[in-house]
């Protein structure tokens, strides 16, 4: 009698142990997507910010002077220089190996990518894009 108590005993440490594992796997899988999520948020807020830039310099915008490729340098003159500048910035200090473009065809259709290296999040060398097109 003595011996099925402890072997009862055993058999609950070991389900209680192999819950709190899957407890704890779901918490790290939890802090991973909860974290990719935060880069899918800035990545927005930065897009939304570079179209607020050219709506403010509008007429600019629709000559084509905030127009950005993925990896080249901000060019252009003036505000738009400026605004690409601070934008281009921002986008390389919040996100990992973060990178954005910006394209604005004729009609004011505008393409805003930005691009971040999401391997923290996804576990593999996966690169992530937000893209929102929007009108001037």
């Amino acid at each position: 009698m003595r011996g099925f108590t402890l072997l009862e005993v055993l058999v609950a440490v070991l389900v209680m142990s192999i819950g709190l594992l899957g407890l704890a796997g779901l918490m790290g899988s939890s802090l991973k997507n909860s974290h990719s999520a935060y880069q899918r948020t800035q990545a927005t807020w930065l897009a939304y910010d570079a179209l607020d830039r050219m709506r403010a310099n509008h007429l600019v915008a629709l000559a084509g002077g905030y127009n950005l490729a993925l990896g080249a340098a901000p060019g252009g003159s003036g505000l738009a220089k400026e605004d690409l500048a601070e934008w281009d910035a921002a986008v390389a200090g919040t996100l990992p190996a973060g990178d954005g473009s910006i394209a604005v065809a004729a009609g004011g259709a505008v393409r805003i990518i930005v691009q971040w290296d999401d391997t923290r999040g996804t576990g593999g060398g996966a690169t992530e894009q937000f893209i929102v097109d929007s009108q001037l």
